[in-house]
């Protein structure tokens, strides 16, 4: 009961004029606390919507046909390594998997931006982009994702 106070020399006189170790009681809030005051908050039937100050990474890029599309690779990466040098927290999706597997997995982490990287949208010179609170996605040009996040902040 007088740790903190110890610590921080908080005494006060008493009534016999004896300096007195003050009583005192301690209750921070912890992060695991934080964490869950967000998710409650933040939450719907997909999973988390964390805001982007907590978010484990503020965009993922769900590669799609990674493991069988060299251009799709080649693009992946290429943002990625856009994103992180301009000071963007990105997680590449590569692991092949089926489209709606990557979305459902990044909608339950809580990531506030995705962006898909397809055959089809890079053979029009584009992406898809999605914001974690939005119902719609929509077409972004692949050599101004990193201005559009940039703006998204």
């Amino acid at each position: 009961r007088t740790k903190y106070s110890e610590a921080m020399s908080a005494t006060y006189l008493d009534e016999n004029g004896q300096t007195q170790v003050m009583e005192m009681g301690c209750y921070g809030i912890g992060v695991s606390r934080i964490v869950g005051a967000a998710i409650e908050q933040g939450n719907d039937e997909r999973g988390i919507i964390f805001p982007k100050s907590m978010a484990p990474f503020e965009v993922v890029i769900c590669a799609i046909g990674y493991d069988k599309s060299e251009a799709v690779k080649a693009a992946a990466n290429q943002l990625h390594d856009d994103l992180q040098a301009a000071g963007v927290d990105v997680l590449l999706d590569d692991r092949g998997e089926r489209p709606g597997v990557m979305f459902a997995e990044a909608d339950l982490m809580g990531i506030p931006h995705r962006f898909v990287i397809g055959e089809r949208g890079l053979n029009e010179g584009n992406v898809e982009y999605k914001a974690r609170t939005q119902a719609d996605a929509q077409a972004v040009a692949l050599t101004s994702v990193v201005e559009f996040v940039q703006r998204l902040a």
